[in-house]
């Protein structure tokens, strides 16, 4: 008697758990991301960990970068090499992370032009500039905190009514100025714009900020990666941004978390973790079915208040108590 309850217990699971394995094994897709920039830039290495947080069970995860960053004059010819890897691969779904991978990637070879849904994330641009929603894409704008990192480095200086921002000369800071023009216009910010810098090497950057210390009270800096020494040779962001903040020597903000852990005082940052994890939620329901009608496009909300401590000594300043409660403070590295 008790060989026959075995036998039917075993015998019942098997009716049970092999129809959900099988389901479980038709489920594995196979997705494809197109990254803007390098493997090795933080940001991209952010919206990577996100996707694959999400996705990594799920699908079969093949990443192209487009190095767009240090290499921009390559751009399209980049962007021709991971349309062939899109051929080649027939992923089930697409995620294009940043401007250059739509500009480049997206709005030639995929936007309505197969059947393949897509998903963009980390989009400063606006999303009719690169015709989306299309009929197989959509997906998360990057947006900014602007606003807040200049409410939040007031509470460390009251005197802070001028600031200027840099970023790198190119496409992102384009759009980066796109968005700061817009909160002008709306009176969106309680700070004064004095200056949007686009430096292209390491020197010119450093040249800014030493001349825009007499100009403004406080620096906020996008993205600095893909400078270029004294050489002509593509620098990271922690060989220069530390120099600049010291150079500046001034209250600082940033848009990025490593921005802060390398020398900016405080900020509200984005996180491109939520970006890749949007991404790839949105694009894990239209490769199951959902119509991308009912996918519309989104925006990032989450942010992030960071304080560099190092930096805070270093200028001398003393914070309200509010301005450390519930913040992550950091060192610089």
């Amino acid at each position: 008697m008790q060989v026959f309850r075995y036998l039917l217990i075993v015998g019942l699971l098997l009716v049970f758990l092999l129809p959900a394995q099988a389901t479980i094994a038709a489920e594995r897709f196979k997705v494809l991301v197109v990254s803007s920039y390098e493997e090795d830039y933080l940001w991209t290495a952010e919206i990577r960990a996100g996707i694959e947080q999400t996705l990594g069970g799920t699908a079969e995860l093949k990443f192209y970068y487009m190095n767009t960053k240090d290499e921009l004059s390559r751009g399209t010819e980049r962007a021709a090499e991971a349309y062939q890897l899109y051929l080649k691969f027939q992923p089930d779904g697409v995620i294009a992370a940043d401007d250059n991978a739509q500009s480049m990637f997206v709005v030639p070879y995929l936007r309505n032009k197969v059947k393949t849904p897509g998903m963009f994330c980390g989009v400063n641009g606006d999303p009719e500039h690169y015709g989306y929603p299309a009929l197989n894409v959509s997906g998360i704008l990057e947006r900014y905190h602007f606003e807040e990192t200049l409410a939040f480095n007031r509470q460390f200086d009251e005197q802070i009514k001028r600031f200027v921002y840099m970023g790198k000369a190119g496409p992102t800071a384009d759009m980066e100025e796109l968005q700061l023009n817009k909160l002008i216009t709306a009176e969106k910010l309680s700070v004064k714009l004095v200056g949007f810098l686009r430096p292209e090497t390491r020197q010119q950057a450093l040249e800014l900020a030493r001349e825009y210390r007499e100009k403004a009270d406080l620096l906020i800096v996008g993205s600095l990666q893909g400078v270029t020494d004294e050489a002509g040779k593509a620098l990271n962001e922690i060989d220069v941004l530390p120099e600049v903040f010291r150079a500046f020597n001034k209250p600082s903000g940033a848009i990025n978390a490593y921005t802060v852990r390398y020398g900016a005082l405080a900020a509200v940052v984005k996180s491109g973790m939520e970006q890749g994890k949007v991404a790839a939620r949105m694009l894990l329901q239209a490769m199951r079915g959902t119509p991308l009608t009912d996918l519309p496009i989104t925006r990032n909300y989450f942010g992030t208040r960071m304080i560099n401590v190092t930096t805070l000594r270093q200028l001398q300043l003393k914070p309200p108590a509010t301005a450390l409660r519930g913040a992550e403070l950091v060192r610089s590295v």
